[in-house]
């Protein structure tokens, strides 16, 4: 046998002795095979010679094979060669795909911004790296290793052990760091694992720490709270600008940076491709309306809003390499790791010369990795029936709906990880987390042109050691191999064939144009938020760092919404003046002096000041747009009255046309007479707020999805109109256009 054909019946010893059930009986034959040599077992209805077929597996050798792989996050790099961020992945660190493919090419997402990459896209012109950096731990082969350092594998576990410790540290997020261990990346290791790290490495290493430290030649990046691997692959990717750090980096330049960490530590040269040198963000639009930015905050945010479309918006046209293009039409095998539905495949997606090019390619067999868990604030709530999560067919449908052109031409096969067995005390902690299983829907699969297979993916290992269910990389890859072994081998089988469906029914969801529309930098933006508050009182003085993280986590809010006041002061709760037993808005825009006024007790919930201080924000835009108010008593029924002042004296964010816009959307009725004036009118023991207080619990509600005021007065959002009696399906109407008024007129999204 080819020593690189990796299932050895070792293997397949440790593999099956997991497998303590009975495989489902109603598998398809291709789905009896897959399951036969991951687990062993074979269910009694399993069709003749799957023994036979399973040999013929085993000798197929794949090592020709051109692969491209496409995704990001956690889930592509466990695929790749295991999850380099467990403490445990030094042990293990050479099986995946790398392995199994040595014709490799992997395509990693770029709009990533939280954490590490986050902090950088505050000051530098650039992509995120975080996927990038998890990937190239993840890719490390012996043979480079031995080729580059002269070390046989018996002895490279002590270096690989130093690697993953040196790019996996994280520098604490609160308290200075020491400029030497910068300068010095080696100091952050154990002086045990310092000793495994070759001369060569630690000189290239001091280089790169050297370059970003203060006084050296690159860009000054403070180290707090960011990986050691985010920073040195950093400065790889600008020493190759040589200077030119006020711009984004070129597609060569961080090609060329990404693969000088590649050779120091082991990994293939020009295999780890940035999707695209093109800075972006991403844009999710919600089926409530609400539409807002940042990868980050779509899964920190609990919106109890399914996502409707998602849009990666760049800085300008994505450029993509011809080297990514050219993979792509040379390969024999597309995968699409597993992973985060609308923040790993579907940016890359949406760069259209690669779907494009996917499609092109009729020649390869296309693999669908489908999620194995519900995500927060992706795939938990369905857009078909709101009361539950997705099912695989449904993140099918997503990528329908979100795809330029749509899915045709990109999938043929899904591969569901087989849940059904995993043990109750696992699922009960995944449970208390607020996660469930993706199920496999079958028949909608097929209707959608996918061939469904269902295998175990997944081993007792991983629950054992940290109670949690993870793709193994080694299931996957001979899962890969059987698929692959079959379309080659097996295609004129009875129930193998894996493109021979029917014409497939078009999706009942709306597909969305998706257009490049320009966006901001991120480092640009923070820039433009600084600037008008630069001016303004900020008592104490840290509440201005604060506003300015709340406005990077809320890029909605324009350079524009922060013209509206003089500053921001905290009162103390002796000269608080509004009736907290009532009122538990405990911070309001004074239109008298134009201040901010928080309460003292927010000061102990950052949660909770950051909400109460968008409410005042938003109050903030209207600012003293009232001459005068008044309360009209009369038989049961009370009537608020105001008086407009003239739009020559107010200081509002609106235009006059907005401004009376909202007013009637707020349930405020124009006097016939005086289109100054306006009322509502209520009766005595009913509730009502008004129409300032109602635009800043709006404001901050459609940032942050929370509030509870505003989660209870937005719930029937959540309701189609058929559903509801007349009265409540007219108040929906209202509030979804509420909703319009605030995406189009106040965050300027244009549809």
């Amino acid at each position: 046998m080819h020593m690189q054909v990796m299932p050895s019946i070792g293997l397949l010893a440790e593999l099956h002795r997991d497998a303590s059930w009975k495989p489902d009986a109603s598998r398809t034959p291709i789905e009896h095979l897959v399951e036969y040599l991951l687990t062993g077992r074979l269910a009694s209805n399993a069709p003749a010679g799957i023994n036979e077929l399973t040999e013929r597996v085993l000798q197929f050798d794949p090592t020709g094979t051109r692969v491209v792989v496409l995704g990001g996050g956690t889930g592509l790099s466990t695929i790749i060669g295991g999850n380099s961020q467990m403490p445990e992945w030094p042990e293990q660190p050479f099986l995946g795909l790398k392995e199994e493919f040595p014709l490799l090419d992997v395509i990693v997402c770029t709009t990533d911004d939280g954490g590490s990459t986050g902090r950088f896209l505050k000051s530098l012109p650039m992509i995120g790296i975080g996927d990038l950096r998890k990937l190239l731990i993840s890719s490390i082969r012996s043979n480079n290793l031995e080729k580059k350092y002269g070390l046989e594998q018996a002895s490279q576990s002590g270096l690989i052990r130093f690697i993953h410790a040196l790019f996996n540290y994280r520098f604490p997020g609160d308290r200075q760091v020491d400029a030497e261990q910068l300068r010095d990346p080696l100091l952050v290791v154990e002086q045990e694992l310092r000793s495994s790290c070759p001369g060569p490495l630690t000189t290239s290493l001091r280089r790169l720490g050297e370059y970003i430290s203060p006084g050296g030649e690159g860009p000054l990046i403070d180290p707090t709270g960011h990986s050691m691997g985010n920073l040195l692959l950093v400065s790889a990717i600008f020493m190759a600008t040589k200077g030119a750090f006020g711009r984004a980096p070129a597609l060569g330049e961080i090609q060329k940076g990404v693969d000088h960490i590649a050779e120091l530590i082991g990994t293939l040269p020009g295999i780890i491709h940035a999707a695209t040198a093109t800075p972006g963000q991403l844009k999710f639009r919600y089926a409530n309306g609400v539409e807002v930015y940042g990868q980050s905050k779509s899964a920190q945010t609990d919106r109890d809003s399914p996502v409707e479309r998602v849009v990666a918006e760049f800085v300008d046209q994505p450029i993509v390499g011809d080297e990514i293009l050219s993979a792509i039409a040379a390969a024999d095998l597309i995968i699409y790791a597993p992973g985060s539905l609308y923040t790993s495949i579907i940016p890359i997606l949406q760069l259209e010369p690669i779907t494009d090019a996917i499609r092109a390619n009729r020649e390869a067999l296309k693999v669908l990795g489908a999620n194995s868990w519900m995500q927060k604030g992706e795939t938990d709530i369905s857009l078909k029936h709101q009361g539950r999560g997705f099912l695989v067919s449904e993140l099918i449908e997503a990528y329908d709906r979100n795809v330029p052109s749509g899915i045709d031409g990109l999938f043929d096969v899904v591969l569901s990880a087989n849940l059904e067995h995993i043990p109750g005390n696992i699922l009960r902690n995944y449970a208390l987390e607020g996660k469930s299983p993706i199920h496999l829907d079958r028949q909608p699969v097929e209707e959608l042109g996918l061939r469904p297979v269902e295998a175990t993916l997944f081993s007792s290992e991983h629950w054992e050691r940290a109670q949690v269910i993870h793709h193994d990389p080694r299931r996957f890859v001979l899962a890969v191999r059987t698929l692959l072994f079959a379309d080659r081998c097996l295609k004129q089988q009875q129930g193998f064939a894996l493109r021979k469906l029917p014409a497939r029914k078009q999706s009942a969801a709306t597909r969305f144009a998706v257009g490049h529309t320009k966006g901001i930098l991120l480092c640009d933006y923070l820039k433009s938020v600084k600037e008008p508050l630069q001016e303004k009182v900020f008592q104490p003085p840290e509440l201005r760092d604060f506003l300015l993280e709340v406005a990077w986590n809320n890029r909605e809010i324009r350079p524009a919404h922060l013209e509206f006041f003089e500053g921001v002061v905290v009162i103390d709760s002796r000269s608080w003046d509004r009736n907290t037993e009532w009122d538990n808005i405990l911070g309001y825009y004074d239109p008298c002096d134009r201040y901010i006024k928080l309460h003292e007790d927010l000061l102990s919930s950052r949660s909770r000041t950051c909400e109460d201080l968008l409410v005042a924000l938003g109050e903030s835009l209207l600012g003293d747009y009232i001459a005068k108010r008044r309360w009209i008593e009369s038989h049961g029924a009370r009537t608020y009255e105001i008086v407009l002042r003239p739009p020559q004296e107010r200081n509002c964010f609106l235009e006059d046309a907005q401004l009376h816009s909202y007013l009637k959307l707020a349930r405020m009725t124009q006097d016939q007479t005086d289109s100054l004036t306006y009322r509502i009118t209520i009766n005595d023991d009913e509730g009502f707020l008004p129409p300032g207080l109602l635009f800043g619990l709006l404001y901050s509600w459609y940032l942050t999805g929370s509030g509870l005021t505003m989660e209870y007065e937005m719930s029937l959002l959540r309701w189609p109109v058929k559903s509801l009696i007349p009265l409540h399906a007219k108040d929906r109407i209202r509030k979804e256009n509420l909703v319009t008024f605030f995406r189009s007129q106040i965050f300027g999204h244009t549809d």
